[in-house]
């Protein structure tokens, strides 16, 4: 209900429209003054339409956030993305805040239209706003950009403090489709066979041959622990992963969705392989003694604590310079397990389980591709097991006179 205050030969309209998320109640006015010559009862009429108008919109969100877009977001953090996002998701969009702040941070909440959302995203795609190589950005990048504002704002309508979101009538301009960078067979052989080498230390050989035979994650593979190999079966389950941020340094977390977490079963090759490890791993331990910290990971530093997960990035990197090969990073090992599964014919259900996705519509919008491809040769090769039948057809087809012909 609204409260109107005659003030001289103005009135201020005072509407109550609810309350901030810090439980604050946010009180609105507005001041309306009568035209000239406007007698009592049509001042009193127009009065009552005012404030029914202002109660409108305060009831449809229009002028209840008063609040600042960076204020916001960072009760977000506080109240939100803190306690349901994981932590390594939760650092992600702080790091976003870098170039969402700048750019739309000392708007008000209630002031912000798709315009500004959309302004700012296409700048992100046209000027240098990568820090490292001064080129635009990736189109996932915007992504995460576009989806850190639509979360703070969806959040802001469900505490009633808005009515609508404008990210919904925001564009992503659409990028040059990029084939994934990935290994022939030729190209991971030549690596295998390298990594065979005497001068390669255990560890770092089976990493990066269980990467490609298992297409684990990389926080995946850091987080096996030994009870998680199942020797007798030849069966190796992912139960949890290993991340690292700059405040809480290397850590155990949750996989990334539920479906992540998954059994498999491998080769008797790729089992002798964890079993040499396992031997070197408890020899060193009783070597070092009480130096030995114990954690039950497979991939350690030489004390036993978790590798950290830039290191097998950084090894690999030396490790194809090393040798002259080619590199393409850790991820795109994952790529090129998929690329043999489809390749192989298994299907795209198959192939989600086997990476985990959470969604079997993720597998086939990432390998769409591949997946193309592999139906593509599936129908030469129907076309070609039943030439028998294209040769039937031409030999009973008749010939037609060319009427056309000079005689």
């Amino acid at each position: 209900m609204a409260t109107i205050t005659k003030r001289g030969n103005s009135y201020r309209i005072k509407v109550s429209c609810g309350y901030s998320t810090n439980g604050k109640q946010v009180v609105q006015t507005k001041t309306w003054k009568p035209a000239a010559g406007m007698t009592e009862r049509q001042i009193k009429k127009e009065l009552e339409r005012q404030a029914f108008l202002f109660e409108e919109e305060c009831r449809m969100g229009q002028v209840v956030a008063t609040i600042k877009f960076e204020t916001f977001a960072e009760q977000w953090f506080d109240e939100y993305a803190k306690i349901n996002l994981r932590h390594t998701s939760f650092e992600r969009m702080k790091q976003l805040t870098q170039r969402v702040y700048p750019a739309i941070g000392h708007i008000r909440l209630d002031q912000i239209t798709g315009r500004h959302i959309q302004k700012f995203v296409n700048e992100l795609f046209t000027n240098g706003q990568n820090q490292r190589t001064g080129e635009p950005l990736s189109r996932k990048t915007v992504v995460h950009h576009l989806s850190f504002i639509s979360d703070v704002f969806s959040y802001a309508v469900k505490m009633d403090m808005i009515s609508d979101n404008p990210c919904r009538r925001v564009t992503v301009p659409k990028a040059e489709a990029k084939e994934k960078n990935i290994y022939t067979i030729d190209e991971i052989a030549h690596i295998f066979e390298l990594l065979d080498g005497d001068d390669v230390p255990l560890k770092f050989r089976v990493f990066f041959k269980l990467a490609v035979y298992s297409g684990y994650r990389r926080g995946e593979l850091l987080g096996l622990e030994w009870k998680d190999i199942d020797f007798d079966n030849n069966v190796i389950s992912v139960r949890r992963t290993s991340n690292y941020t700059a405040d809480k340094g290397i850590y155990t977390d949750t996989t990334k969705t539920k479906k992540s977490q998954r059994s498999q079963k491998f080769p008797e090759y790729v089992m002798d392989m964890l079993k040499e490890l396992k031997a070197e791993q408890d020899k060193e331990r009783i070597r070092l003694g009480d130096k030995w910290i114990e954690t039950d990971r497979l991939f350690v530093k030489w004390d036993g604590r978790p590798m950290h997960n830039n290191t097998p990035y950084f090894w690999f990197t030396e490790f194809c310079e090393k040798n002259n090969v080619r590199f393409c990073d850790i991820h795109s090992l994952r790529h090129l397990h998929a690329s043999l599964l489809i390749n192989a014919g298994v299907d795209v259900v198959a192939v989600s389980g086997d990476l985990g996705h959470s969604q079997v519509s993720t597998t086939s919008n990432i390998y769409c591709h591949m997946f193309q491809e592999a139906q593509a040769r599936t129908s030469n090769a129907i076309a070609e097991a039943l030439s028998f039948d294209n040769k039937s057809n031409n030999k009973n087809k008749k010939v037609e006179p060319n009427l056309s012909a000079p005689l």
